[in-house]
This record gives structure tokens, C-alpha cells and sequence, in this order.
């Protein structure tokens, strides 16, 4: 195994054109001048990136983000937002910047379909700045943005969300297909979900998708899923957390997805995952699992909702709302406690759960 050494938060651009991700210096040199708008206000935050090149499928990338000297770690969750501010998006970027204020937030998790309605031209697309830089202003957050992919993204140029050329552009900017922000205290594992759902290849209607680096379909959901049980394995955290697009569970529009049923939810309950946590479905959820500990969370209303659909579901259903909003969660080593906001701001559901102690 090949493994490359450890680098700080500002040379993470030129590693991202590794395997995992690409942007040429053709691509660089377009940025220009545009990237005196990439400093943070927030302090820098130490990153530690970790690459490492197996001979069948690669370890997922690793982030090291440091929780508060409190030993807490908080955070904000939003989907499916890129609107250019449209349908309450930049409405709900401003409650996002009250509560990530009065919360101290360390970093927001974007869970995907960043840019309607289909994805970035290219790294000079200027709805990038005019969907997120323009639109997500406040101070608080003024941190680092963990993202994934949505469907909506692999509808443009998918490459181009994962260009080091953008974190130029908005030094917040951190989208990886599939990877792990390890916070001590928790391990957040994103799953890059779009390719698992079957229908985007064989049915895709009017829509194209930039399968770069995806296809074949199988061999890169076999890589995502093995990568994905290897850094479970190796993970000591109190709490266990993953991201990724597409809903496990859903009583929204598209309800449950069925890839996901039978081929990730099962390592989840084999390595003893909290949360779930998605977008795709515009509106806000907590569904909470009958047969393992697994909480699945929805926050995919940043921006078009009110979709007027509701059906029943396998699991137990602790909240559920159609319109805009976001979701807030704070981590101890000891507990959890989430929150979903509406439009206004709204506190609209609230849940805690302790963690036992583990020896941590």
C-alpha cells in the first residue's frame, strides 16, 4: 500500500487531483484573479488529508476536523439548495446564519444537488458563486462545507464540483465523491449515492449523467461499499454518522430507496451507525429505525419544496415537514441533540439521545 503523507488545509486543492477527484492546470489558470475570494473570516481550521492507493480499491479520503476545547462538536445540515437564492433560499441561508452563530457552528454538512437544475457547466459556471458564495454570507458560516453530489449535479459536469479550482474560488468549498471527516468525537462517512440508483443508467429520461469515473456501475459500487465497511471498521469514534444523498427511508415524494435498502443499510446496522443522514427529498425528517439504533434524518429543503406528499413507512416517524428549512446537530462524547428550523426559524422538532458510556 502506497500511502501518501499528511498535508495541511491549504495545499488540499493539489491533492484533490488525485484519483478521488480531478482539475487540471488548464482549469487553474482560468480561476484568475477570482481566487482573492476564497478567505475564510472563520480562523483556519487544521485539516489533515489522507490518500491511500490500495491495489483493488482505494481507503476513503480522510479529513481530521478537531471538536471545540469544550469537547463538543455542532454543526448545520442543508440540501438541495442552488437556486440562486430563489424559493426561499436565501431566506433560510439567513436563519442558517443566526442559528450557526448562536451555536458556535465548527462546519455545515450540504447533502447533495448543490446546483439546479442540472449541476455546473464547468469551473467557471457562475451559478457556483451566485447559488452558495453569494447566497451563504453570514460570518457563521464562514466554515468549512462538507459535500456530496446529488442527482442534480451528475446532470452537468460532476468533475467540476470536485475541481480544486473552485476551493479558489470559495476556500469553503469541500466536495469529495465519497470520504470521512473524523471529529474525535465522531466520524462522518460520505457516500457518493447517485450511482447506486439503477434508473438514473437505464431510464434517465431527458437527463444525461456524467458518469466520469463511476462506470461500470458495479465495480464502483462494490469500491464504495468495501471502502465503506473497511473505514467503519476502523473507526473508534463514540459516534457514528453517514451522509449521502438519497434517502434510506422516505415517506416524502420519493420515498424509500431501494439500492440502498439492500445494499448499504445492511453494513450500517452490521457496524452500529447513529444517523443517516440525506437530502433528495425537499423536505425535513426523523424516521427512527424498529429494528437497530439507526435514526434517519432528512434535511433537503434549502430552497423548492412543498411537495404535498406523505405515504406510510416501515419505521417509526418522529416528525415530518414539507416546507423549507434546515437541521442543527450537537455532539458530546456523551450525547446528541438535533433540531430542525423552519423558513423563520422556527424550532419546528427536537430530539436527544445520550450515547453509553464507552470508555472513550
Amino acid at each position: 500500500m502506497k500511502t501518501h503523507p499528511f498535508f495541511h488545509l491549504e495545499p488540499l486543492p493539489a491533492l484533490l487531483s488525485t484519483r478521488r477527484a480531478t482539475g487540471g492546470a488548464a482549469a487553474a489558470a482560468a480561476a484568475g484573479d477570482r481566487a482573492a475570494r476564497s478567505a475564510m473570516d472563520a480562523p483556519v481550521i487544521t485539516l489533515l488529508f489522507l490518500v491511500a492507493v490500495a491495489a483493488a480499491a482505494a481507503e476513503m479520503p480522510r479529513l481530521e476536523h478537531p471538536h471545540k476545547g469544550d469537547g463538543s462538536l455542532s454543526l448545520l445540515a442543508i440540501g438541495d439548495w442552488g437556486r440562486r437564492g430563489a424559493y426561499n433560499q436565501s431566506m433560510v441561508a439567513a436563519q442558517m446564519g443566526i442559528v450557526g452563530e448562536k451555536m458556535d457552528i465548527d462546519f455545515v454538512i450540504s447533502t447533495g444537488d448543490n446546483f439546479y437544475k442540472n449541476g455546473l457547466t464547468g469551473v467557471d459556471d457562475k451559478a457556483f458563486e451566485e447559488s452558495f458564495s453569494d447566497i451563504y454570507t453570514a460570518k457563521s458560516l464562514h466554515k468549512p462545507w462538507y459535500t456530496v453530489l446529488g442527482n442534480h449535479d451528475y446532470r452537468g459536469d460532476a468533475l467540476a464540483q470536485l475541481s480544486p479550482v473552485l476551493r479558489k474560488v470559495d476556500s469553503r468549498w469541500i466536495c469529495i465523491k465519497s470520504f470521512v471527516v473524523s471529529a474525535e468525537i465522531a466520524d462522518f462517512f460520505f457516500v457518493d449515492t447517485t450511482p447506486f440508483v439503477l434508473k438514473y443508467w437505464t431510464d434517465p429520461k431527458n437527463s444525461k449523467y456524467d458518469w466520469r469515473e463511476v462506470s461500470p456501475r458495479e465495480t464502483y459500487m462494490a469500491n464504495v461499499l468495501k471502502d465503506l465497511e473497511d473505514a467503519l471498521e476502523q473507526s473508534k469514534a463514540p459516534w457514528k454518522i453517514v451522509v449521502g444523498h438519497h434517502a434510506i427511508r422516505s415517506v416524502s415524494q420519493h420515498g424509500d430507496t431501494k439500492e440502498l435498502l439492500e445494499h448499504l443499510l445492511p453494513i450500517l446496522k452490521a457496524h452500529g451507525v447513529d444517523l443517516y443522514l440525506n437530502g433528495h427529498d425537499h423536505c425535513l425528517e426523523h424516521i427512527s429505525s424498529r429494528d437497530s439504533k439507526i435514526q434517519y434524518l432528512t434535511s433537503g429543503a434549502g430552497s423548492k419544496a412543498w411537495r404535498g406528499v406523505q405515504t406510510a413507512n416501515a419505521d417509526k416517524v418522529e416528525f415530518f415537514y414539507d416546507g423549507q428549512g434546515f437541521m442543527s446537530l450537537r455532539l458530546t462524547a456523551a450525547e446528541a441533540s438535533l433540531a430542525f428550523y423552519d423558513v423563520a426559524g422556527e424550532v419546528l422538532h427536537t430530539w436527544t439521545v445520550a450515547k453509553p458510556a464507552i470508555g472513550y
